[in-house]
């Protein structure tokens, strides 16, 4: 009887040896990919041209040590026909939102853990406005 080997003899076994180790890295890329979600109650916006900011929105579990943002998408709420001038801040800096809704990459290669804020402020003239749904859905690697 003959032994039994994981890959014959010469070079047949060299692609399918190939494959697997490129799944492996693809396995564990998509193993360190992650998100969290976080929510904020609502408030009032009362002063123009001074910001005021949500309570801190920070991930429910621990993203892995050095996990970097990739993405982030938000949402709030305003009454319709309200604006604001709006942002969202994570301790390295700030984004402004151009809606109340969207996905930005501008806060990408930050750390994942840290508490993100929105921070909000009238334009001149306006009067004052309760934001509420606030949520953030950050990706990260």
């Amino acid at each position: 009887m003959r032994p039994v080997t994981p890959f014959p003899p010469g070079r047949r076994g060299w692609p399918g040896l190939a494959l697997l180790l490129v799944l492996m890295l693809v396995a564990g890329e998509l193993q360190a990919a992650g998100s969290w979600v976080a929510e904020a109650p609502g408030f009032p916006v009362s002063l123009a041209g001074r910001e005021t900011a949500s309570a801190a929105l920070r991930p429910g579990g621990s993203p892995p040590e050095g996990a970097a943002i990739t993405s982030v998408a938000w949402r709030y709420r305003v009454p319709p026909g309200r604006e604001l001038k709006a942002r969202l801040c994570h301790p390295a800096g700030c984004v402004a939102l151009p809606a109340g809704r969207g996905t930005t990459r501008a806060l990408a290669g930050l750390v994942a853990d840290a508490p993100l804020a929105f921070r909000f402020s009238l334009p001149r003239g306006g009067r004052s406005v309760r934001v509420g749904g606030l949520q953030v859905i950050v990706n990260h690697r």
